[in-house]
């Protein structure tokens, strides 16, 4: 009860912060249109025979006082007891001037995957590092810009030393000393592949000549140190390869895994400054031998040269990914974790090698004298170890209990053996608890504190770091808060982000990400929660997570939902293991063929190639739908062998194709089940429902139609909604028990943290709300393509010529006409103040625009006028009067350095910088010129260029 009218409560008041149109402006937009209302538009755009007309079972919108309200009130359920778990993950503390300047800091976290490699240089320089701190702390030439997690990063080394390895075995070893949910994720990816994992103990059950290759843990799950070098040399001796799980903070005290022979490296950056947040989101890393790199899954950011020579910075090796492989690809990542790799860069460049190892030693040091002080009555499993100690224990039931009554976690393997993990945050006064708790009794620490060495003497020393690290300048300069402030601020500078303007990617939905959706993910109450902490210490993430999976449910007419896929290719993958395995229980195990229409995204041909399913392309008509009548030619070609179809609705090519009904019924009536990619979900949230339309499963990318922001590449979140016959067939997790289930994720419910976000979005705008964003979202699409359709043709439109969300402009034409190419526009565009809209997808030379709901009808028109302009531009080369090698499309973007040095083009400074009168007064530089992307494939660079080559 608010106990005031409804117009003054104004419950609604956030969608109209969420939403950038207003009344008049929607006015304006309809009349260009010529409908007489938005729900005539929306007529027009959906097909009726899938119009959802009742509203959403999600309640009014709420406030965003009473939103933050409520979830605090949920999160302070949850109870932060001291962690000593480890596997994996561990306290810390996130330096303020990175939490303030970063991850709160919308210039960071709004940005997207650094496609546009002139005006993202900042944060590809923070990737730079993060992949420079790799590879000298791995001892690995070559580093890739992060992975999803520790886990996933495991199946993606197996995967690529199979790829990679002259072993023919399809036999994989894995030690069983890795951790857990390492162990369960390499279970999943081999089981449709093809591959038998074998997991023992190296020392007993390795035969390095059956295998292809083999994984390790390094430390292992019980802390234990080994040298690994003999076991390893044995695998190269049989033509296998090995990889190795290990730990960053351990690495500044241990021989890198490339000292010891390892090909691969892998592991979490999670304690170099981020908070364990029930899981994450957290950045994994590999690093691999130099001979491996095009094996290598993940971006890479490479050093290249700009137009003018100068040292510039890309995503290199780019023929490798899903979006020009496909099912060829080495993986099917798309998004990854690059907010979160930038924070782990920042927090090892603020702490410089020293400070690193000064926090690794600590670490090292509580972990031994938690062994001095329980000496006289328990002695460790392991003598060699870093930060982590286990004991053989007897009295499992006291020791639980006087646990418990100091709210304390320990990691319990079986009722036996207990794990005690150190970290950054632990202190002497943790130590002597903990003692106690193992005993029983009080330990004096003062004399052992005294007595006990500083060095790391439970690292047998030939395993012991003796080369210097991280000896780059930028890990020794910015020690400072007034440095360290400087150089963030420095490279946010030079990257575009929704700050500065709309970002119209097509198929990337980059709308707003409000602050008060964001707030929760810095309270400790969620941030500060391990994921294998008991249940019952979460009830307020449990319910919390419930409430956000019934609003999934709801909106897409399915009601199993997972919230383990911690990216949108991640849930593909999870939605076809459940159409996999609920075949297999059905004795249809050998249906392994998926049709894919031919503008998928690349994820859906590398995520069934993953799944073991043989790809079948599916052939588009010239409005751009599937072809029903190849469609149906391809059911009845592969009828006994037929698994699915995974199909993206709204189309990629942005309609709402009006035979979605009639194609699911086809595909359900051969036997198969519908997979239906949720990438386009921000069309019809509220408006249609994919359980409705014939969908068995969908993913939703909750970092596109439900604001997590996209944190210039990642984190994201991918959960599926599924029909009640695959509920069973979703993933599960070891920690649970249950390991019968598929796991995909490292952590229980993938991305936990930032999941807050979904549903402080869900919470604040309400049915309503939710509505009226699609029928936004569907208007500015349209609007835009009415404006611009007479200056770039719109290559597909629906009945009666609407678009979706989306639009895409045609500019095949301009090649051949003028030498002017889709690229130069989009170059162009950054010359006029904006992100280009999506370049050559789905049909090579056009561009895919979105707006999203978020934005004005005043920055939809910026937009409109700046491609209009370019459109004069490209009259002015038809018409002689410039010239059509040296003009402002050719030679984008324009950099401010070059306008101050001697100027040799045929058009003015004036033409090149300020096209439009607007830019004089805020004008975003690009701050290097167009990237010579051979240059730097050709001479792959994938570290720090020393300060002179910067100069």
């Amino acid at each position: 009860m608010t106990g005031v009218p409804g117009e003054l409560a104004n419950s609604g008041e956030f969608i109209a912060r969420h939403i950038g149109i207003d009344a008049a402006a929607e006015r304006q937009m309809l009349e260009a249109l010529g409908v007489d209302s938005l729900e005539a538009l929306v007529r027009d755009a959906v097909p009726v025979s899938i119009l959802h007309q009742a509203p959403l079972a999600l309640g009014e919108p709420a406030s965003e006082a009473h939103a933050l309200a409520r979830l605090k009130a949920i999160a302070a359920r949850n109870e932060r007891w001291r962690s000593f778990i480890g596997m994996g993950y561990y306290d810390c503390f996130t330096p303020r001037v990175v939490q303030r300047n970063v991850i709160e800091n919308p210039g960071w976290y709004t940005a997207y995957t650094p496609y546009q490699a002139e005006i993202s240089q900042g944060r590809l320089e923070a990737l730079l590092v993060f992949q420079q701190m790799v590879i000298d702390l791995t001892g690995l030439p070559i580093a890739n810009a992060s992975l999803l997690d520790e886990a996933s990063a495991a199946a993606e080394a197996m995967l690529m030393i199979r790829r990679s390895a002259k072993s023919r075995s399809q036999r994989f070893f894995v030690d069983a000393a890795c951790h857990p949910q390492v162990i369960a994720v390499l279970r999943t990816r081999a089981r449709w592949l093809g591959i038998e994992l074998v997991v023992g103990d190296p020392g007993r059950d390795l035969d390095p000549a059956a295998v292809f290759g083999a994984h390790f843990q390094y430390p292992d799950t019980q802390g234990r140190v080994r040298d690994l070098t003999a076991v390893i040399a044995a695998l190269h001796a049989s033509q296998a390869l090995a990889s190795m799980g290990c730990d960053l903070l351990a690495l500044l005290l241990l021989r890198p895994p490339g000292a010891l022979g390892a090909d691969v490296a892998i592991g979490s950056a999670q304690r170099f400054g981020v908070p364990m947040g029930y899981g994450g989101p957290h950045a994994a890393f590999m690093a691999c031998r130099d001979e491996w790199k095009r094996a290598m899954p993940g971006r890479i950011i490479g050093v290249s040269v700009d137009a003018a020579g100068r040292p510039a910075l890309r995503m290199a090796l780019q023929a490798r990914e899903q979006h020009i492989r496909r099912e060829k690809a080495t993986s099917n990542i798309c998004t990854a974790q690059a907010l979160l790799a930038v924070v782990a860069a920042f927090y090892a460049a603020y702490h410089g090698p020293e400070g690193l190892k000064r926090i690794a030693l600590r670490a090292n040091f509580m972990a031994r004298l938690l062994a001095a002080c329980v000496a006289a009555r328990l002695k460790p499993v392991h003598a060699a170890f870093f930060d982590t100690v286990s004991f053989a224990v007897s009295e499992a039931s006291a020791i639980r209990a006087r646990a418990n009554a100091k709210r304390i976690n320990l990691r319990w393997s079986g009722n036996r053996t207990l794990g005690v993990s150190f970290d950054e945050t632990s202190t002497a006064a943790d130590v002597a608890d903990v003692a106690e708790v193992l005993t029983g009794d009080r330990a004096e620490l003062e004399p052992l504190l005294r007595a006990l060495a500083g060095e790391p003497l439970s690292i047998p020393q030939p395993l012991r770091r003796a080369d210097g690290v991280l000896t780059h300048p930028v890990f020794n300069r910015y020690h400072t808060e007034t440095e360290m402030m400087r150089y963030l601020k420095r490279l946010e500078n030079r990257d575009f982000s929704l700050v500065h303007g709309m970002i119209p990617l097509g198929s990337c939905t980059m709308k707003l990400n409000a602050a008060a959706e964001l707030e929760p993910i810095s309270w400790p109450e969620f941030a500060a929660i391990h994921p294998f902490a008991p249940p019952e210490q979460a009830p307020g993430y449990r319910r919390m997570l419930a409430e956000l999976r019934g609003m999934l449910a709801e909106i897409t007419g399915l009601p199993a939902v997972s919230l383990q896929p911690n990216s949108g290719a991640q849930g593909e993958y999870a939605g076809l293991l459940a159409i996999r395995g609920y075949l297999e229980a059905k004795g249809g195990g050998a249906r392994d063929v998926c049709l894919i229409p031919a503008s998928a995204h690349g994820t859906n041909p590398a995520s069934a190639h993953m799944a073991g399913l043989r790809v079948v392309v599916v052939a588009c008509d010239e409005a751009g739908n599937v072809d029903v009548a190849d469609l149906q030619r391809r059911i009845d070609e592969h009828r006994d062998r037929l698994a699915a179809l995974m199909v993206t609705y709204p189309t990629t090519h942005g309609v709402f194709e009006e035979a979605i009904v009639d194609i699911c019924e086809r595909v359900h009536a051969g036997g198969a089940q519908v997979y239906m990619d949720g990438a386009n979900l921000n069309a019809m949230v509220g408006l249609a429902k994919p359980g409705d339309i014939g969908a068995d499963v969908c993913h939703i990318n909750l970092h596109k139609t439900f604001c997590i922001p996209h944190g210039g590449g990642g984190p994201g979140m991918g959960p599926i909604a599924a029909a009640a016959h695959l509920e069973p067939f979703l993933p599960g997790h070891p920690s649970s028990g249950d390991e019968t289930r598929v796991t995909v994720s490292a952590a229980p419910f993938g991305s936990a943290l930032i999941l807050p976000i979904s549903w402080m979005y869900i919470r604040m705008m309400g049915a309503r709300g939710l509505r009226r964003a699609s029928e936004i979202a569907i208007l500015n699409a349209n609007y835009v393509a009415e404006r611009l359709k007479r200056y770039f043709p719109v290559l597909y439109a629906g009945r009666a010529g609407r678009v979706a969300h989306e639009c895409i402009l045609d500019l095949r034409k301009l090649k051949p006409a003028l030498g002017v190419s889709a690229e130069d526009v989009a170059k162009r565009l950054m010359d006029y103040g904006f992100h280009a809209p999506t370049l050559s997808f789905p049909v090579a030379d056009t561009l895919m625009v979105e707006p999203t709901e978020s934005e004005s009808k005043h920055e939809l028109d910026r937009f409109c006028d700046a491609m209009i302009a370019i459109h004069g531009e490209l009259e002015k080369i038809r018409q002689g009067l410039w010239d059509r090698a040296d003009n402002p499309l050719r030679n984008a973007p324009h950099t401010a350095v070059e306008l101050a040095a001697d100027w040799r083009h045929s058009y003015s400074r004036e033409e090149a910088a300020f096209p439009v009168p607007g830019l004089r007064a805020a004008k975003f530089w690009p701050a290097v010129k167009r990237i010579d992307a051979a240059f730097g494939d050709r001479n792959l660079v994938c570290t720090c260029p020393p300060v002179e080559a910067c100069a």
